[in-house]
């Protein structure tokens, strides 16, 4: 079996694939079913990873926008912890093949089998081995059928959830507004809904840290469509910070936050508060670069064997995630 587990990397915006330039993830797996050393003892700890307030470069970690192919390739290659077992767009899926190729896999073709939404940071889950990934998916399929979560997200809100725990369920579709695929409620989906494409879908979610109007959210989605923990936040009248897709379905009047209708309000540059600007010491500007701060830090794999304990794989934060929590206060017990 031969699976490649790339590192976490920062928020870039690369279809599929997201990366920082410090990588920290740590990992062995064995051969028969990856084994069991896949913990990183260095767990993300947003107190712990101080970074300076850099002026000029707001979003430590981020790589250019100009990235090469060659520059991708090279980057992903150095992202491996593990190797056992849109036409013109620089894609995951368009290096695939000159990342197989660096990586000595001769003719056997990487697959993506899990990673994070296309502007979201964190662990990115590869395989060469057709077995392989059939077992990673039925895994995952299992996981979700038994309400299990296998996946681990944190974000930083842009507000405070009413409550500190608990789960978001909601009916979503997609729907083609200005152009792009975006997902939208649906209240009360009918049957035909369902066989149209509207989709169930839960997120449990639990406040971690809360300061300077915002909060460290864990996330846990048990089911997967496409922006689901962006919008259920939304619907928690608390956008991720950095969401520029759909924070202005939040409206704001007299300090009272509200919800606007997702199918007429148009998707537009996130607006933070002067108070929040200046704790985060940015400015408009800088702020309308904002990255998304939703980070898949943890993912469970299975064991060896069938009643193995999961693997636990880890990502640290990106700088820039963790200089927004210093920033906000926001800190980890």
């Amino acid at each position: 079996m031969r699976a490649v587990v790339a590192r976490e990397m920062d928020g870039r915006r690369v279809s599929g694939w997201v990366w920082r330039q410090r990588l920290a993830v740590r990992g062995a797996l064995e051969d028969a079913g990856f084994g069991t050393e896949a913990r990183n003892q260095n767990q993300p700890r947003g107190s712990h990873q101080r970074s300076g307030l850099l002026g000029d470069q707001p979003f430590p970690g981020l790589l250019p926008k100009n990235l090469s192919r060659e520059e991708l390739v090279d980057t992903l290659r150095a992202a491996v912890v593990d190797r056992k077992g849109k036409p013109g767009e620089l894609t995951l899926l368009s290096v695939l093949p000159e990342l197989s190729q660096s990586l000595g896999l001769g003719e056997r073709e990487l697959q993506v089998v899990r990673a994070s939404g296309k502007e979201s940071s964190g662990l990115v889950l590869l395989s060469s081995c057709p077995q392989t990934t059939s077992r990673l998916q039925k895994f995952f399929i299992h996981a979700r059928r038994a309400q299990r979560p296998t996946a681990t997200y944190c974000a930083v809100t842009n507000g405070i959830p009413a409550t500190s725990e608990g789960k978001i369920q909601t009916a979503l579709k997609l729907e083609h507004i200005d152009g792009v695929n975006l997902s939208v409620p649906v209240k009360t989906p009918s049957r035909k809904d369902i066989l149209e494409g509207v989709k169930k879908t839960l997120s449990h979610f639990r406040v971690l840290a809360t300061g300077s109007g915002c909060a460290l959210v864990q996330l846990q989605p048990l089911t997967v469509f496409s922006s689901q923990l962006q919008v259920h936040m939304v619907l928690q009248l608390c956008p991720v910070l950095g969401d520029h897709t759909y924070s202005a379905r939040v409206g704001t009047v007299l300090g009272q936050r509200f919800l606007l209708p997702s199918e007429s309000t148009k998707r537009k540059t996130q607006v933070l508060d002067e108070a929040l600007l200046r704790r985060l010491h940015l400015t408009p500007s800088q702020a309308a670069q904002l990255p998304l701060h939703l980070h898949l830090h943890r993912l469970l794999l299975p064991g060896t064997r069938a009643r193995d304990t999961p693997i636990e794989l880890l990502a640290p934060l990106p700088p820039y995630f963790s200089r927004t929590l210093q920033c906000l206060g926001l800190y980890l017990q």
